[in-house]
This record gives structure tokens, C-alpha cells and sequence, in this order.
């Protein structure tokens, strides 16, 4: 057991049950008007569904467990979009988060795992969501490219994270490529969404929570349109410095306590 997951009581582990029964409960009950919505919409409700029902049951859950989310916008009263949007992963709480937020006309990319629960995959298909294989970068890649055109298409934004897993070395882990190539590919600007607190928060492998304060800090958006392949490793190193700077340490201080 580590440091962090002695740090939960049973007040913690009963709110943080009570939080997920509510949330599959909310998704089993959801579901099937989601599904009617989609059929009658012929798919259209798809960007309600991201922006308005996900993020009613995200908050919900997060109140039960007793946090208080908040979301600071350093880009001004919109939030841009299309773009991609990048986050740092560092906890489950991570999910809930993004969901959270509601951002326009966002499609997540998301581990392939999710599927095997049957909600997620029903929900996560229909509403054009993207499973990549995150240990496989190839195949992953590929996964995204086959999108580019139907998310450019269909003007929607797009939310990753470049550390991929949030099993990685480090408070900021390393950053792949996907998210960056994609932005290049779709002509998008990258906008940085910095999760401040999710790691005090939550630090096991389940959604295990401690109550406090948890914000998503949405920066400006980094224009793409001058990248080009060959320095793209240079960009990448200069949007996870800006990630370092933020979390407060630097690439040698850069270690998770413990």
C-alpha cells in the first residue's frame, strides 16, 4: 500500500463507493435516452450529450465525494475550439474531471479498455468517442489518422493526454507524439488544460477520493499552423515545459514524493 492510499479513512472509501454506484447508476439510467436522442437526431445528439448530460453527472459524482471542482479560463470568456486539448494525467479523478468540464463539441480519446464495460462502449461508439491502443504507438497513430477526416469534417475538438497512461515517471511523464500530430494533421491549435489537485486527491488505481478542491486551469491556445515534422520533437518538449512550470517544478526536480 503507498503513502497516499494510507492517507484514506472509511469516511473516504463509503463516499467514494457511494460516488461510483451513483455514476454507473446515472449511466444505466441515461443510456437509453441517449440512445433515443441519437436515433431521433440521426447522431446529431451526439454534442449534447458531451456537453450538457456528461458533465451534470460528473459534477454530481464529485459532490458526493466532496469535491469542488473549478474551472479557471485564462483564454478569455470562450473557450476555443476547434483545437485539441491537452491534459496532464496523473489520477482516475481524471476522468471525471474532463467530463466535467463540457467542452464544445469535444470527442475524448480514450484507452481501448474502456469497452470491455458495455456502457461505455455502446455510449462511447455511438457518440463518436476514439479508442486507441495506448501500448501499441503505431497502432495508435494509425487509430487516430483513420479520424482526422470525420472529426475535421464534423468541426469537433478533440481531448488527450500526451503522457498517455497516468502510470508514468515523474509528476509531468513523458509526452508522445499523437496528440501533436494530430493537431498538425487537423490544422487545429493546441489548447493546454492543466489539472491542478487530482493527484493529492486521488492517488490510488480505483476511484478512491479525498474531499477538497480540484481546478482545471484552461490556458491559451498554441497555434500549430508553423510546426512542421522535423522539429516537431522541439515543440512537444516546449508545450510539457510550459506543464513542468505549472505543477512548479523542473525537469531534474521532476519525481513523485515517495
Amino acid at each position: 500500500m503507498s503513502q497516499g492510499q494510507k492517507q484514506f479513512g472509511v469516511l473516504e472509501y463509503t463516499r467514494s463507493i457511494l460516488s461510483m454506484l451513483f455514476f454507473f447508476l446515472m449511466l444505466v439510467i441515461f443510456t437509453p435516452i441517449i440512445l433515443l436522442g441519437l436515433l431521433l437526431t440521426f447522431g446529431k445528439f451526439s454534442n449534447f450529450v458531451v456537453e450538457k448530460i456528461a458533465p451534470l453527472v460528473a459534477r454530481a459524482t464529485l459532490v458526493i465525494n466532496g469535491i469542488q471542482f473549478k474551472i479557471e479560463n485564462h483564454t478569455g470568456p470562450k473557450v476555443p475550439f476547434p483545437a485539441v486539448f491537452v491534459i496532464n494525467h496523473s489520477s482516475t479523478l481524471d476522468m471525471l474531471t474532463v467530463l466535467a468540464l463540457g467542452l464544445p463539441r469535444v470527442r475524448f480519446v480514450a484507452k481501448w479498455q474502456f469497452q470491455y464495460n458495455p456502457i461505455f462502449l455502446i455510449l462511447g461508439r455511438l457518440t463518436g468517442q476514439v479508442f486507441i491502443r495506448r501500448e501499441q504507438s503505431e497502432k495508435a497513430i494509425q487509430t487516430l489518422q483513420k479520424n482526422v477526416k470525420r472529426i475535421h469534417r464534423q468541426k469537433l475538438s478533440v481531448l488527450m493526454a500526451p503522457e498517455g497512461s497516468r502510470k508514468h515517471p515523474g509528476i509531468i511523464g513523458p509526452f508522445k507524439k499523437g496528440p501533436f500530430r494530430m493537431a498538425m494533421d487537423l490544422q487545429y491549435p493546441i489548447v493546454p488544460i492543466y489539472l491542478e489537485g487530482n493527484r493529492e486527491l486521488s492517488t490510488g488505481a480505483f476511484l478512491v477520493t479525498k474531499p477538497g478542491l480540484c481546478k482545471a486551469h484552461i490556458h491559451p491556445p498554441i497555434d500549430t499552423s508553423g510546426w512542421k515534422f522535423d522539429t516537431l520533437e522541439k515543440h512537444i518538449s516546449e508545450v510539457r515545459s510550459l506543464y513542468l512550470n505549472w505543477a512548479g517544478v523542473d525537469e531534474q526536480s521532476n519525481h513523485l514524493p515517495g
